[in-house]
């Protein structure tokens, strides 16, 4: 019988081609969408725990002072009970870079004495050239530089120049550059290093304790600076992780909509067929090949909508991670989506479309042949008859009164169905919020309408600044040239976290107006000296927050800073502060670019080309607001999950119209034959969902808010304020009200004048 099962499955697949076909939709969205959320997931942990682990990486960095914690006995650490494995002590010194380098700003660079890149801990990996051999030879931290970059040399501020002849990658991001032992020498070291790996290392409260018993003993001053793994992958994945809470929305709403589908259309499948079962079972299929053929029924379109779905998703699932990880330092971490993905997304979403459809297939393995041939399709007698009796008494025309007493025909299907609605309105409705919430948060302040004009000290991603004028005489000429009203200043400094082992980027603005580019959501503007904002990823980083104060180290200079306000998004590696705290750090201005506000009715044109033509090294060019590569990435992959999600559960709504025609051929071939028009079928039809979309509207508005707000306030590199979260008003919830209304009527418009073209000869003769 194993053949005439696979038959009657073919043949099923065959006879039901339009169901076949929602099925195969319905698993084709959702195996992508979950793919591509599977996909970032993965991405935002597994990559930096494989690159960390070949590397032996550091799970602590530890510095302390040469002086209070001599080299030996900071070897005898290494063998204390916790410590796993150790490596140092290395030689530390901070050097200076006075001046642009390799297309990074002036800024302090850790540099480490070490004969090679071999031991027990941190085995930094060459990315070009080799490691330093003799005395005037360094390595860099990678940071993606190309093999054309070796060779450099840099002077620091000391008066030392050294040779680059590598970069190297550190997934524990040990140093900035490596020396050899002798060169390190004679940069005269201030502080030793030492790299742990320990028997417990999984949270913070451990790795602080394996530390502590590490360094029993030493003078309480000694250790300077400690640095966690736990921070760098924080800071690896937590552009991805912004990612992962609407991509896990999407994806679980994917998920359900399509079990709700397939129930659906395999419960209609049943309803609609007992004829076919009763008839298979006549002829001597038993009660469980009866339910194989059902399953197998759906197990098919499953299937090629699984490996259709998977294929589309593994092709956009790397332009999806390169979004999520842009502008982060991966080093060696290989951020391709594993190879388990698809293979788990063609195994399990058939195997769940199975079990979703097993349930509604089950009824075809209790009821009996001769039930089964003579129930017929058609709904049993009285099921809605009372609404429809109800309805019938209203002032409603009755096709409208017809169209909706239908629904209550079917509780069961009803409601499945119109959960799928509920499902796509909430779709809709945080996909709006979500979007409204983000193009709020790239908005410009408000500048009554003013023209800015961005100009660049040098070529925008040039290796050198080189205006002929000095900064002061540039800054003269912004103001003095036509057209000028305000004029603002951006210095760029890589400045040192007394503490911390890596630098983070100093923005200090000056000039005119800092408003505009220190705005904050939390605290307030870091206009006075002393003052910082960062954004929230930083101080999740860093463990810190508002009132925190830090110690920046720049040019040999130190000073103490409190974090005063938060943005609502900025670089987890930089501060924002201004000219005044600058001038406590250095004399030197840094400064890369100004922001040229043009008065009313300036000529933007004029005013570019005078800057131009003043001083070639000069780029200006008119600021356009528009939103950022995340914020318009996050958007766009947003409408493109809820045009799915929006067509799965219309898919839905078609499958269920479909059945109840099929189901009322004999109603609608009495009904148009008493004289009711294809347009009144139409409209019978249509209104037999449309008001399901309404209701649904009203359940799933609230549903989708709610969402939209918990996804919002949890998301790792952004902070929205009020006015960004509260972004639902009157107008916009009446047109999201309309949504499932749409997604009712788009689903039941094919099969609405498939009704009104049902013959009625033939019809009332085959009943």
């Amino acid at each position: 019988m194993t053949g005439a099962v696979w038959r009657a499955s073919r043949a099923a697949v065959k006879r039901r081609r339009i169901q076949t076909i929602v099925i195969g939709l319905v698993v084709f969205c959702s195996t992508t969408t979950i793919l591509l959320a599977l996909a970032v997931m993965s991405a935002a942990r597994a990559p930096f725990d494989a690159a960390f682990d070949a590397q032996r990486g550091a799970q602590v960095v530890a510095t302390f002072d040469a002086v209070k914690a001599p080299a030996e006995r900071l070897a005898e650490t290494a063998h204390r009970p916790g410590v796993e494995a150790a490596a140092g002590p290395f030689a530390q010194v901070v050097l200076d870079i006075p001046t642009n380098w390799l297309g990074h700003p002036p800024s302090p660079l850790t540099v480490v004495g070490r004969a090679d890149p071999a031991g027990p801990v941190d085995r930094p990996e060459l990315a070009a050239g080799r490691w330093a051999a003799k005395p005037g030879e360094i390595v860099l931290q990678s940071g993606g530089h190309p093999d054309g970059l070796l060779g450099r040399r840099i002077t620091f501020g000391e008066g030392t120049t050294l040779t680059v002849v590598g970069f190297a990658d550190s997934m524990s991001k040990s140093a900035g550059g490596w020396v050899t032992p002798e060169q390190m020498a004679a940069l005269h070291p201030t502080g030793e290093q030492m790299l742990y790996r320990f028997a417990g290392s999984s949270t913070d409260q451990q790795l602080r304790a394996g530390l502590a018993g590490a360094t029993e003993g030493l003078p309480e001053d000694a250790l300077t600076s400690t640095q966690s793994y736990l921070v760098l992958k924080q800071a690896f994945s937590v552009s991805a992780d912004s990612y992962l809470p609407f991509m896990s929305v999407f994806g679980g709403l994917g998920l359900v909509v399509a079990v709700l589908i397939v129930g659906n259309v395999v419960s209609g499948a049943v309803v609609s067929g007992y004829r076919h079962i009763g008839v298979l079972k006549a002829i001597g299929f038993t009660p469980r090949q009866v339910v194989t053929v059902y399953l197998t029924m759906v197990s098919v379109p499953a299937t090629v909508g699984s490996v259709l779905g998977t294929v589309a998703g593994w092709a956009l699932a790397q332009p999806l991670i390169d979004v999520a990880f842009s502008g982060v330092d991966v080093g060696t971490a290989t951020l391709d989506p594993p190879a388990w993905l698809p293979v788990l997304c063609l195994v399990a979403v058939p195997v769940l479309v199975a079990l979703a459809a097993f349930v509604p297939a089950s009824r075809a393995h209790r009821i009996s042949a001769a039930e089964a041939i003579t129930a017929g399709s058609a709904p049993r007698t009285g099921r809605g008859l009372r609404v429809q009796r109800w309805l019938s008494g209203t002032r409603l025309p009755r096709s409208v009164s017809l169209g909706l007493g239908h629904p209550f025909a079917r509780p069961a299907r009803t409601a499945l169905t119109m959960s799928s609605i509920v499902l796509g309105v909430v779709t809709v409705t945080f996909a709006t919020g979500l979007s409204s919430t983000l193009v709020a948060s790239a908005e410009a302040p408000a500048d009554s309408g003013r023209t800015h004009v961005n100009v660049q000290l040098g070529k925008p991603g040039g290796l050198q600044r080189v205006p002929k004028l000095t900064t002061a005489k540039i800054d003269a000429l912004l103001r003095s040239t036509p057209g000028a009203e305000q004029v603002t200043s951006r210095s760029l400094v890589r400045v040192g976290l007394v503490g911390y082992t890596q630098p983070v980027f100093g923005d200090f603005y000056g000039g005119d107006d800092v408003s505009r580019p220190l705005r904050v959501i939390k605290g307030r503007m870091a206009t006075g000296p002393g003052e910082v904002s960062a954004g929230p990823a930083f101080l999740a980083q860093h463990g810190l927050g508002l009132g925190d104060r830090l110690t920046l180290d720049l040019d040999g200079r130190r000073t103490s800073v409190t974090i005063v306000g938060e943005p609502v998004e900025a670089n987890a590696q930089a501060v924002q502060s201004n000219a005044a705290t600058l001038a406590e750090l250095t004399s030197k201005p840094y400064v890369v670019e100004y922001d040229v506000r043009l008065a009313q009715g300036a000529d933007a044109g004029a005013y570019t080309k005078a800057i131009s033509d003043a001083d070639p090294g000069l780029y200006p060019s008119v600021v356009t607001h528009d939103a950022g590569g995340p914020v318009a990435s996050v958007i766009t992959f947003s409408t493109i999950f809820t045009v799915l999600l929006c067509v799965v559960a219309s898919l839905g709504v078609f499958n269920t119209v479909l059945l109840t025609v099929r189901e009322r051929r004999r109603d609608l071939g009495m009904l148009k034959s008493i004289g009711m028009t294809p347009r009144q079928a139409v409209a019978m039809t249509v209104t037999s969902v449309a008001w399901l979309g309404v209701v649904s509207g009203m359940i799933g508005i609230p549903l989708g808010m709610v969402a939209h707000r918990l996804i919002v306030e949890h998301v790792p590199i952004m902070v929205f304020s009020d006015r960004m979260i509260h972004v639902f008003h009157a107008p916009q919830l009446a047109l999201l009200g309309l949504a499932g209304v749409f997604i009712a009527v788009l689903g039941a418009l094919v099969p609405s004048r498939t009704a009104a073209r049902l013959p009625i000869a033939e019809v009332l003769r085959n009943e």
